[in-house]
């Protein structure tokens, strides 16, 4: 059984539209809480963020990626 690396959502380039992830909502981030949706935009400019990419989801939440879903 080969094992694929989960991916951390800190690079903008394995993250786009469509894609099922989990993320941190802002109000969120002391109890680290994820909330998992379908991304709808990506809106960190930069290639990469410590914290996570900063999405929308179809849902309309916002928040930083911290896993991508397979």
């Amino acid at each position: 059984m080969s094992m694929i690396p989960l991916m951390n959502g800190q690079n903008r380039k394995d993250i786009h539209s469509g894609l099922s992830v989990s993320i941190v909502l802002k109000e969120d981030q002391r109890t680290g809480k994820r909330t998992e949706g379908i991304v709808q935009d990506i809106l960190t400019k930069s290639p990469t963020h410590p914290h996570g990419i900063k999405v929308r989801l179809e849902s309309g939440l916002v928040g930083r990626v911290q896993e991508i879903l397979a």
